[in-house]
């Protein structure tokens, strides 16, 4: 209504019609995003609000900041730092202390919007499964007025979004993802490494930290032992922070159709190359492929982040309820009371 108002004032006073049009076309484009945004909502909310009710301990089950019950200790499952000395003297049996999560969480997510991720041969591109990825993290842990604030690693910066609670905030940070123009090769743009740096060590209030990137490195390692250059900053991530790490794949990335002659590009640097798609190519490819997503599992696994991967030709949001209802389950059986006289 402004918008109309505005192009009817401008043109009683003489503006061109071509200012008008961009008025209109502006209007136009905002209303397709943010319809863009709702549909994005409402399919996050009815599917997973249902599946994912429940006591508030935020997208996950995390440590927080007030001590709860004490517990009988699980080797190789509890914190020795959260031991209870005081019960275990009485009792000559370990115990620990469990935390209740914070009433008021505050989430960081990094969005990895380089190059690499205007891909996709499927139902979407990889970039807007990164927006879809980060607005269904967004809606669900902000639900209750907590923080929700971003990291964007686009280009030669690494951008920040400050954390607020409240949807119109979310919006806005979801608008800026989707108005992001697409990626560019640029000498000396900051890797994932050094994005997890800049999160790490700015944010260090205790709370979630979400990475939602392809994990696609310049010289991707295929050797499982070696430590990949992003590990070593996750590690110290997780040593403060719960973390999780979201992989954004998409089939291509996996394996190669038989199309004969192809003309590939690399994104991240802009070199080209030819190649004849012979079986042996694709199948040397293939393998190749499934032993850098295994690297990077047992990487993050290292790590001890919590790995959810998302596919531009499957169900997201079926993926994205079945992480969270794995992890909330292993998180009651973990912290559940042992029976008396039970072995561990």
């Amino acid at each position: 209504w402004t918008e109309d108002r505005r192009s009817e004032a401008d043109e009683g006073r003489g503006k061109s019609p071509v200012t008008s049009h961009r008025a209109a076309a502006r209007s136009d484009a905002l209303s397709t995003a943010e319809q863009a945004l709702r549909r994005l909502e409402l399919t996050i909310v009815r599917r997973l609000d249902g599946l994912l009710h429940g006591s508030h301990q935020g997208l996950l089950p995390g440590p927080g900041s007030e001590f709860g019950d004490s517990r009988v200790y699980v080797p190789g499952e509890d914190d020795i730092r959260r031991m209870d000395w005081a019960v275990t003297a009485r009792t000559t049996v370990p115990h620990v202390r469990d935390l209740i999560a914070d009433r008021e969480l505050e989430t960081w997510v990094l969005a990895d919007l380089s190059p690499s991720m205007d891909f996709g041969t499927a139902a979407m591109e990889k970039r807007d499964l990164v927006v879809s990825a980060v607005g269904a993290i967004g809606f669900l842990s902000g639900r209750i007025g907590n923080r929700f604030g971003a990291y964007v690693l686009h280009d030669e910066y690494v951008h920040r979004m400050p954390a607020r609670s409240g949807r119109p905030a979310l919006y806005g940070l979801l608008h800026s993802l989707m108005d992001a123009p697409r990626g560019r090769p640029v000498a000396g743009a900051p890797d994932l490494a050094e994005a997890i740096e800049v999160l790490a060590s700015a944010r260090r209030r205790r709370g979630l930290r979400v990475i939602v990137s392809d994990f696609l490195d310049p010289e991707p390692s295929l050797d499982p032992g070696l430590e990949l250059p992003w590990e070593r900053p996750i590690r110290r991530l997780a040593a403060r922070h719960q973390v999780v790490a979201v992989e954004v794949i998409d089939p291509r990335e996996l394996e190669l159709p038989p199309v004969g002659l192809v003309n590939l590009t690399d994104p991240e640097s802009g070199r080209s190359r030819q190649i004849q798609l012979t079986p042996k190519v694709r199948r040397a490819y293939a393998e190749a492929a499934a032993l850098q997503r295994e690297t990077n599992r047992i990487a993050l696994r290292r790590c001890g982040a919590s790995h959810l991967v998302l596919r531009t030709d499957r169900d997201w949001v079926l993926d994205i309820a079945q992480f969270v209802l794995r992890h909330r389950r292993m998180a009651h059986l973990t912290h559940r009371p042992s029976r008396s006289g039970a072995t561990h």
